[in-house]
């Protein structure tokens, strides 16, 4: 039974964003993982008379307001997101943004088929280090979003609400969760944006988070038809440790049959870990994962 509790609210709370306006889902429920805050932003001028695509965000409360955030930091999501539009380089969208749940939130966008293919003697050192005691729940974090969340936000706005229209954006390890979600579900999201991406390969000596990573995509990694992947890190501080493991997924995604028409990774020189750098460079993946999804009725 899906359980569809959340309520639209225009609370005092809400980010303040510059184009476009904010609706708040507060303490959205779930049989799956706990409730919280998702924020949808919807762009100027819109109209329920005409379909939109929709972009799932992660890590919901660092989007767009700086004067709301713990690091007063923000990707700027309005900013970016209005700005592709004015310029019609993208068609008018939603985005949909999923608040953490603090804690718990490296162990809800943790995959579960990646941590059990992991030896128990990992699997109980990450989840007393990293997962709050916990293991990994990337499986019910995906149940949330596409059968409780999802159907939610395509009942509530006028969405498009096939795959083709349909993208998930995160970065460090909303990367790692947007990469499982479109290998689970390929008929669901037709693109993925994976952002420093944590590939978890800096916090152990014996390289087994990768290994089982690399094992978990050569056997799943979504089709390269009908479906666009972008992936990228930073040359600063932590995101240059991700370059080996990136290297390696190239690799893979190269070998499932995916070209730059369907897959693009970047290097950022000296770019670092935050939500700044990744505003910076938001633009790229925006474009790259929408382009196809320009409509003649712009």
């Amino acid at each position: 039974m899906l359980l569809l509790s959340g309520e639209l609210t225009y609370a005092q709370s809400l980010p303040t964003v510059v184009s476009g306006s904010i609706r708040r889902i507060e303490n959205f429920s779930s049989q799956y993982i706990p409730s919280r805050n998702v924020d949808v932003w919807l762009p100027e001028g819109y109209n329920e008379t005409r379909k939109y695509n929709v972009v799932y965000m992660h890590d919901g409360q660092m989007l767009f307001d700086s004067t709301q955030t713990w690091n007063k930091k923000v990707w700027k999501a309005d900013y970016v997101f209005s700005q592709l539009i004015k310029e019609k380089k993208i068609e008018s969208c939603i985005i949909v943004a999923i608040w953490n749940n603090g804690a718990d939130r490296i162990s809800e966008y943790f995959p579960n088929k990646i941590f059990n293919l992991l030896d128990e003697k990992t699997r109980i050192e990450l989840s007393e280090k990293y997962c709050n005691n916990k293991l990994a729940n990337g499986d019910n974090y995906l149940k949330f979003l596409v059968s409780e969340l999802k159907p939610y936000i395509d009942h509530h706005f006028s969405t498009k609400s096939d795959k083709d229209h349909t993208f998930m954006i995160g970065s460090s390890m909303g990367g790692l969760i947007s990469i499982y979600a479109i290998s689970e579900y390929p008929d669901i999201f037709g693109g993925v944006a994976c952002i420093s991406t944590a590939w978890l390969s800096q916090i152990e000596p014996n390289y087994a988070i990768p290994t089982a990573t690399f094992d978990y995509l050569k056997r799943n990694m979504a089709s390269p038809f009908g479906h666009k992947i972008y992936m990228d890190y930073g040359t600063g501080e932590s995101d240059k440790n991700y370059e080996m493991t990136q290297s390696f997924v190239d690799l893979i995604a190269k070998g499932k049959g995916y070209d730059e028409n369907n897959y693009l990774s970047k290097v950022y020189d000296k770019a670092i870990h935050d939500e700044v750098a990744w505003y910076h460079r938001l633009n790229i993946p925006v474009e790259f994962l929408m382009t196809n999804a320009v409509h003649k009725d712009m």
